[in-house]
């Protein structure tokens, strides 16, 4: 049986659409606090800070810089961030290709389950010789070790935490006076003042519990490719594996 999956383009596509800016958009006395009240988001939710930080860079052509976003960006969890890391590095952009490193990247951005990520990682594992296939099992060991999610998200974790102590008692004074306007799957979230104080946003279960929300089902607006026949499960799961 024969499938035709999505390339990262469509992903990057999506990311760029749907970069996380925070906008104070009332022209009254409290939208200094309001932008202020932005820059904190972001100060205490890296994972998007960084991804905004490398899509701008990326859309200005600074793609070696752009990379490096992407990559601390990828310290938080963040499995958009992955995902563009691991293009960046199958088309070369801001870096040698590195199709070994691309695939390593790619499955890590599919940790968890996410459809698209699960395809196109599918799509790399078949793309790779067998030279480039066992070295990216070898390399993934140390990708995984540094940004999988059993440590990047205790790193965002405490970030998240940080941010809600400092965040409470401040949910008066101009609900209303701010827009922010967060990620989707190739779509904008944008939530008003009193939103921003969500706890989905201040507590980390919660929080990841969104993004998986986000990013579980496919992005609507993908591109194909070429057929590439369907693994089995089980040489599916063997595929994935990087440990």
């Amino acid at each position: 049986m024969k499938h035709r999956y999505l390339v990262l383009g469509a992903i990057a596509l999506a990311l760029a659409s749907a970069a996380p800016r925070l906008l104070a958009t009332n022209p009254d006395p409290d939208a200094a606090h309001s932008a202020a009240a932005s820059e904190g988001f972001l100060e205490y939710h890296p994972d998007l800070r960084w991804r905004k930080i490398g899509l701008e860079r990326y859309e200005q052509g600074k793609l070696d810089s752009a990379l490096q976003a992407f990559i601390r960006s990828s310290r938080y969890a963040d499995k958009g961030s992955q995902a563009m890391v691991a293009e960046m590095y199958w088309k070369g952009e801001g870096t040698q290709v590195d199709r070994a490193q691309a695939y390593a990247w790619m499955d890590l951005a599919a940790e968890r389950g996410y459809k698209d990520f699960l395809a196109v990682r599918e799509h790399y594992w078949n793309s790779l010789d067998n030279q480039e296939q066992k070295r990216a099992l070898v390399v993934g060991k140390d990708i995984y070790a540094d940004f999988g999610d059993d440590v990047a998200k205790p790193r965002l974790e405490r970030k998240i935490t940080q941010g809600r102590r400092k965040t409470t008692g401040s949910r008066t004074g101009y609900k209303g006076a701010l827009t922010v306007l967060l990620p989707g799957n190739g779509n904008w979230i944008t939530l008003d003042g009193e939103q921003y104080y969500n706890d989905k946003f201040w507590q980390p279960e919660l929080y990841f519990e969104w993004q998986d929300q986000i990013w579980r089902e496919p992005y609507k607006g993908r591109v194909e490719v070429g057929a590439v026949t369907e693994l089995g499960t089980k040489d599916a799961d063997a595929a994935g594996k990087s440990d």
